[in-house]
């Protein structure tokens, strides 16, 4: 028993209550009891990664370790909750510690939740996949455990405001068979992705109602989201003016210092 995190999961079940989420759960029993596993799980959301745990949680009560961004540590409020949780960060400058982080989690026997698409997907879509879950697989032999969440980006996600209050949103969570670390990691990561991809389309048949020009409904369901063409130009956008906004700021810095 870990009592912070137990204090956490106990916390956000009354915040889920406030705001009368209705979680529909299915494949807890593809979580192992026992040893490791990659939690794979797609990202619609910023709040994915509280849901996420729920099927590990009902299995046995285990603790999922989420690797997450670096700012979110560095932040006053938020950091010493994530290293409470034992949580990983990732660093993009470093990423080689996040990753060597994660594998020793998983060769002690610990779940480690990573989001395969880096990224939230505006579209709600499946984006295309890093290897980074299959290589962590390998190296540290243990399963991947495909969870498909659906319902979340209606909380909070990309270009939205957030909605905490008393919504009775739906949650659907899905935990596919897992996948063992056989082959090399672009197949690995292949299946993965095809596995995950049926998931998500099974949970969104199960639903229910899909309201046409709702933002979080996918184009292909009638929804006004943006196809995955239009959200990987507008993710490439974005990476460019940042990376223009780094170099701007890195030019000043020069400047300053005489260089």
């Amino acid at each position: 028993m870990e009592p912070v995190y137990s204090t956490v999961i106990t916390t956000a079940r009354l915040l889920w209550l406030a705001e009368g989420l209705k979680f529909s759960i299915s494949g807890v029993e593809n979580v192992p009891k026992s040893g490791p596993g990659v939690v794979a799980i797609n990202h619609t959301g910023y709040l994915d990664f509280t849901y996420a745990g729920i099927p590990a949680y009902l299995q046995g009560k285990r603790y999922v370790r989420f690797m997450a961004k670096k700012e979110v540590f560095d932040n006053r409020y938020s950091g010493p909750i994530m290293r409470a949780l034992k949580h990983i960060p990732v660093d993009r400058a470093n990423g080689a510690q996040s990753y060597h982080d994660a594998v020793s989690y998983l060769k002690s026997g610990e779940l480690v939740g990573v989001y395969p698409e880096a990224t939230i997907s505006r579209s709600f879509e499946l984006k295309e996949f890093k290897s980074g879950a299959a290589r962590m697989a390998l190296e540290a032999d243990a399963p991947i455990i495909p969870t498909v969440i659906w319902g979340a980006q209606r909380v909070w996600t990309k270009g939205h405001p957030k909605r905490l209050g008393r919504t009775g949103y739906k949650i659907a969570i899905g935990v596919a068979e897992p996948i063992e670390p056989v082959g090399d990691a672009e197949a690995i990561t292949a299946q993965l992705h095809k596995v995950m991809g049926e998931k998500l389309l099974e949970l969104q048949d199960a639903y229910g109602e899909h309201p046409k020009g709702e933002f979080w409904v996918p184009a292909r369901l009638g929804g006004s989201a943006p196809t995955l063409e239009e959200a990987n130009r507008m993710d490439a956008q974005e990476q460019a003016a940042k990376a223009a906004r780094r170099a701007e700021r890195d030019q000043q810095s020069g400047e300053q210092r005489g260089e």
